[in-house]
């Protein structure tokens, strides 16, 4: 194959590289493993193919532009991208956004959560094929499932991926009568899928005996390298923004922090295997106790320069599905950010990879990068 190029070293090594262009590296990442055999001695990750000057962007365009312009970053999950950008603005900015707001906001973020955790379930079994008697059936599984969650998206929005949905002070859509009624449809059906995905995957031995022991990350070297999310919790670090520093309607819901202590792909899998059922979960208490009112503070304006804020700086951090993504915005009291710096919970968690992937087969390679989950536009930025 063209991506594969391999070179003899003097010491009895091979030097293999792994992407850009591979399927397995989920986006244009470059690994560069050397190997004894199908043992992996040394692994080097090559990151910045895809790197589009976000941050600089955003010192050229207005706050009001820029919310649709993130999204593009973690493009599995836009609105995630978009809501940490909003939420720090509004806090700069002394912006209030309403109740029911902030509470539809929470609603298409645990949403679109369930939606990347399906991307990736189905991408892993693209990645171990044949462990799982025919990788392309998990795949087509979920993504039947998370066309669910994208036309109940189109029908909110109007769009089924790239939603706009996010704006400072509040929510840009509404939700009526109808489609509360489709969303609690949608969590029913992802709560009936979860049983028939986990027979799939979680109660096949060989997947298992993929997954089980593989690609394991300590607790020390998660905290050390600043790892989030589900990598994090399934190192035994019970760690969640949603808990642990609460924004938009988490701390008026009810819901609980998957963790395990095996830090092994197994235990990141089933870590996002409990997530989605506590989305669904959050789903259901949103869809049951929305407050009334208006759903933003402030509408979005049709001269988005003439929207100043005041100087300052603030960081402000969600909970994406890969972990903490959060934004440093510095203001100078114009219309646009003086600086933006991104912190995103891929680029972190891909700094285990030359600490863990040494001892590995091969194609034990593939299944850890797999349950990491990392998506490049939200590494490269």
């Amino acid at each position: 194959m063209a991506e594969i190029e391999v070179v003899e070293r003097e010491f009895g090594e091979l030097a293999l590289n792994m992407g850009p262009q591979h399927p397995s590296t989920h986006g244009v990442l470059h690994l560069e493993l050397h190997l004894r055999g199908e043992t992996v001695v040394k692994a080097i990750p090559g990151i910045g193919y895809l790197h589009r000057g976000v941050e600089k962007l955003c010192e050229s365009l207005a706050y009001d532009q820029l919310a649709p312009v993130l999204e593009r970053d973690d493009y599995i999950a836009p609105t995630a991208n978009s809501l940490a950008f909003v939420i720090a603005v509004e806090r700069l900015g002394g912006f209030e956004p309403p109740r029911r707001g902030v509470w539809l906001r929470t609603l298409v973020a645990e949403l679109q959560r369930i939606a990347s955790h399906l991307v990736w379930l189905g991408t892993l079994g693209l990645d171990l094929g044949g462990a799982l008697g025919g990788g392309t059936t998990l795949y087509m599984y979920c993504f039947r499932e998370r066309e669910k969650l994208l036309d109940l998206m189109e029908e909110l929005t109007g769009t089924r991926f790239h939603t706009n949905f996010n704006i400072v002070g509040g929510a840009r859509y509404d939700l009526t009568a109808e489609l509360a009624t489709r969303a609690r449809d949608v969590a029913g059906e992802m709560e009936s899928a979860l049983a028939e995905l986990h027979s799939m995957t979680g109660a096949s031995g060989v997947f298992r005996a993929r997954t089980a022991g593989v690609g394991v990350i300590p607790r020390d070297l998660a905290l050390g390298v600043g790892a989030t999310g589900p990598v994090l919790r399934g190192s035994g670090v019970a760690f969640d923004i949603r808990k642990d520093r609460p924004y938009d309607a988490y701390a008026e819901l009810d819901f609980d922090i998957p963790v395990r202590q095996a830090g092994d792909s197994l235990a990141r899998y089933e870590i996002r295997m409990d997530e989605i059922a506590q989305s669904v979960r959050i789903v259901r208490q949103i869809l049951d106790g929305l407050p009334e009112g208006p759903i933003f503070a402030r509408k979005p304006i049709k001269n988005p320069k003439a929207a100043r804020v005041k100087a300052g700086e603030i960081y402000a951090a969600v909970e994406s599905p890969r972990g903490e993504l959060g934004y440093y915005l510095v203001a100078d009291g114009t219309a646009k950010p003086r600086r933006l710096k991104i912190v995103s919970p891929s680029f972190c968690n891909l700094q285990v990879i030359p600490h863990i992937a040494p001892g590995l087969l091969l194609a034990d390679v593939i299944a850890t990068l797999g349950s990491l989950d990392p998506v490049l536009g939200d590494v490269d930025r």
